[in-house]
């Protein structure tokens, strides 16, 4: 059995668009996705607030169209989702991707808007973990989503509930949208079982990896930003995500959704069944990266994991439902934001050649405009 593949380049803000252009040659991406259809940009923004680490940076994505558009694909779409704590409108305009996507006449759609696209019933092929017993017969999904390629582009980073998180959580806003807070006590499964409906639904799935800036500790939001200068890239959603989890210092088959996936035959888990390409000594690294711990993972035990999430269904509707969106905007949003995060971007922006990069793009938009 031939071995999956995962491209690994060394990189730095003089060079990092061609080196993204290279990387998606690299990793084969050409040739896995369908030049006849139209391909979805799928952007990560874990916090609208333009924190390092937490979403996909600007060069990400600029160099992402720029890769698509010199190897023909047409009908590019950059798809937006809302959470109950994130503002996709925030977000994409603090962290610079409106200009970008302006410039090179991608079109912006949202997931949530009913002008842009429905949600449908979906009966999934393959055998299903966890949605079965969360939606049972009402699994809907985005029609717009069918039958076009999916580039996903999540950045290197822990994650309280999943160790990490990279290509495969990248499905989780855009295919889910109504009871998706009830799938956390199943969050391993149903990342499976997403990445099992997105082999059914996209004739092409690829990553871009940004790991320029990644994100040490309690992710996906209050993380300690540190400068690796690395970008990944892969189709096989499994293998990308196992080769970071080892980056950051993980054991990947130790993490849930990756063995499940490698066990279920959706991609390759084991680093020894991965092939790299590129520069192999960044992939030998070990950023020896850890959760840590946070209030809001402790509060996430005791609503999802712990042995009071028999209070569950009450705690995730409203209106206790209502409650915790609250918390959790306060806590991030009104606690941490202006008083420790704000200040690390701040001295980012000043410190960092990643800062100095994004300062580029806050002040003029893309950097190569078509």
């Amino acid at each position: 059995m031939s071995k999956a593949q995962v491209a690994i380049l060394r990189t730095g803000p003089q060079t990092v668009l061609d080196d993204y252009i290279r990387l998606f040659e690299l990793a084969g991406g050409p040739a896995v996705l369908d030049k006849s259809r139209g391909t979805i940009i799928k952007d990560n923004i874990s916090w609208h607030f333009p924190y390092p680490s937490a979403n996909t940076t600007p060069w990400q994505l600029e160099a992402t169209v720029l890769a698509l558009k010199k190897h023909g694909f047409g009908d590019i779409a950059c798809v937006q989702n809302k959470t109950e704590v994130t503002d996709a409108f925030k977000g994409e305009d603090l962290n610079s991707y409106k200009p970008i996507l302006r410039d090179h006449d991608i079109k912006v759609l949202f997931n949530f808007r009913e002008a842009d696209m429905k949600w449908i019933a979906y009966k999934p092929k393959a055998k299903m973990l966890a949605l079965e017993r969360i939606y049972g017969d009402e699994l809907r999904i985005p029609d717009y989503f069918i039958g076009r390629n999916i580039v996903h582009l999540p950045t290197a980073k822990c994650h309280i509930y999943t160790t990490t998180t990279g290509a495969m959580k990248n499905a989780f806003g855009g295919l889910l949208n109504h009871k998706r807070h009830q799938t956390h006590t199943y969050i391993h499964e149903t990342l499976v079982d997403l990445l099992a409906i997105q082999k059914e639904i996209h004739p092409g799935l690829f990553c871009m990896m940004d790991g320029t800036s990644a994100g040490n500790g309690p992710g996906p939001r209050i993380m300690r930003p540190e400068e690796k200068n690395v970008i990944l890239a892969g189709s096989d959603q499994v293998a990308i995500d196992a080769v970071a989890a080892k980056l950051m210092g993980f054991d990947p088959m130790a993490i849930r959704y990756v063995r499940l996936a490698h066990e279920n035959g959706l991609g390759v888990g084991k680093p020894e069944e991965i092939e790299i390409t590129g520069d192999l000594e960044a992939a030998r690294e070990n950023w020896n990266f850890r959760v840590g711990f946070c209030f809001h993972k402790a509060v996430g035990w005791v609503t999802w994991f712990g042995p009071t999430r028999f209070l569950q269904k009450a705690m995730t509707r409203p209106p206790i439902l209502y409650l915790g969106n609250f918390y959790s905007y306060f806590y991030h949003d009104i606690l941490h934001w202006p008083f420790r995060e704000s200040r690390i971007y701040r001295k980012w922006l000043r410190e960092s050649q990643w800062g100095k990069l994004f300062q580029q793009y806050l002040d003029q938009g893309s950097l190569r405009s078509k």
